[in-house]
């Protein structure tokens, strides 16, 4: 027997109880961060590595990026279509049909040219899109830094998007397998906005 003065056995009841407690809550926390985890990645944010010079100089190959996915699913939540902004550097699926060097591929990434309802013209090394704003045409490649990257835009077409549709071309309009090749983008195919280069190091910035 013990004395009622004498500390606790360590074999208690009382701390064994106290043990199962602490690893129940560790236990917690961590299927919590596991939850977590799974669901910004499915929700909110994704990681993704750029395969290819498509988005040169703006990006590189190999380069780091964090994909934001949340505002496509707040609008999925809400029962809306999500329509990516004019200049979004946008990650899809990538076209059964189209080939791309490597079955490991499943994502493309590019830049947004041309909305839904628009009609989008490439001739003579020059891209024109027409909309209700600007009946005539405008270039939408002037005065923006990208563009930088090249002095024409080969190929020639003529397209109508769709309604829930985006046209997409790489920056690097010389060796880009973009819209051009493969036609308007299906909205509901678009993974999300590339929002943030990670690595390299020495180049992390905002997109």
């Amino acid at each position: 027997m013990y004395d009622v003065n004498d500390p606790e056995p360590k074999n208690s009841p009382n701390g064994t109880t106290e043990g199962l407690v602490f690893i129940r809550q560790i236990a917690i926390i961590i299927l919590l961060a596991l939850t977590l985890a799974f669901v910004s990645l499915r929700f909110f944010m994704q990681a993704y590595e750029v395969d290819g010079l498509s988005m040169e100089t703006t990006l590189q190959n190999g380069d780091r990026l964090i994909v934001w996915k949340g505002t496509k699913t707040w609008y999925n939540i809400r029962g809306n279509t999500y329509i990516p902004d004019r200049y979004d550097v946008v990650v899809f699926d990538r076209p059964l049909f189209i080939e791309n060097g490597s079955d490991s591929v499943d994502h493309l990434i590019k830049r947004v040219i041309g909305l839904p309802g628009e009609r989008v013209v490439v001739s003579e090394g020059t891209v024109t899109v027409y909309n209700d704003e600007f009946p005539e045409g405008f270039n939408p490649d002037l005065e923006q830094e990208y563009s930088e990257s090249f002095d024409a835009t080969p190929g020639e077409v003529d397209i109508q998007i769709g309604e829930e549709e985006i046209f997409v071309l790489g920056d690097n309009r010389n060796n880009s397998l973009d819209s051009r090749r493969f036609g308007s983008v299906d909205v509901v195919h678009v993974t999300g906005i590339a929002e943030f280069r990670l690595a390299p190091v020495g180049a992390m910035r905002k997109l």
